[in-house]
């Protein structure tokens, strides 16, 4: 039939996901989309080293699109072994080489974070602390300032009550990325984990101070602090088992 003869000859042309969608047209279609030398045509667009062989890895070329076209959906994980009440959080801000923040944090402060944002906070700064991103964040009483032209740096250690171990989370980096639209001063550091885990690197622990503008010029006003992991964590069980990995002395 024609128009049979002009669908073998389009279809080698279609990506994957497009030859699947016609299998849904008609019974027809789905018989003539079937042919497995169709899907070594699509599979030759992602794995061209691949379709050289005489037969397919799989039984059939059908079968290694459908399990490789699309990342695998993220596996659930187990429940962590550590919790927020296991935990607490040492934080300390320099301005210059002055101490101008230093306080022991329990975990869940960090876990319950910033309720309501204060009264002042930009449009931009409000949506991002009421977005669905997993945060961890600590209200700042009583605020402080800092002069943008100062240096600021800041370390973060946590330590683990069942145990009495400390890892290390940031060492003295310095807030060297100023979003004024945003209102975030932000640093980071790459975490340290245990020789257990030593395909594991990377990382990186990010910690934000939250501002407003304050009355004199080139002085911000902190209101918060903020940490997060999202280059590879972004839950409260993904964060733990993240906690549960570092480097424990």
């Amino acid at each position: 039939m024609l128009w049979a003869e002009v669908l073998k000859a389009v279809f080698p042309f279609l990506e994957g996901t497009d030859l699947a969608s016609c299998m849904l047209v008609s019974k027809q279609w789905r018989e003539i989309a079937q042919d497995d030398y169709l899907w070594k045509c699509a599979c030759a667009k992602r794995w061209p080293s691949i379709c050289k062989r005489p037969s397919p890895p799989t039984l059939t070329y059908y079968k290694l699109f459908q399990t490789f076209h699309k990342r695998q959906q993220r596996r659930t994980l187990l429940p962590p072994r550590l919790s927020f009440n296991d935990l607490e959080f040492y934080i300390d801000i320099w301005t210059e080489e002055r101490l101008i923040f230093s306080e022991v944090v329990p975990g869940p402060v960090l876990q319950n974070g910033i309720r309501v944002p204060p009264p002042g906070v930009c449009d931009m700064l409000r949506f991002h602390l009421e977005g669905p991103e997993y945060k961890m964040m600590l209200p700042v009483d009583p605020r402080f300032t800092i002069p943008l032209s100062h240096t600021v740096s800041v370390s973060v250690l946590v330590g683990r009550k069942d145990s009495n171990k400390v890892a290390c989370i940031i060492n003295k980096s310095i807030f060297d990325y100023i979003d004024r639209t945003a209102y975030r001063a932000l640093a980071f550091d790459y975490l340290d984990f245990s020789p257990v885990y030593p395909f594991v690197s990377g990382i990186r622990a990010w910690i934000s101070l939250l501002f407003m503008d304050h009355g004199s010029e080139g002085v911000i006003d902190v209101f918060g602090i903020e940490m997060d992991f999202c280059d590879a964590a972004n839950s409260e069980e993904e964060v733990l088992w993240l906690f549960d990995m570092l480097d424990w002395k």
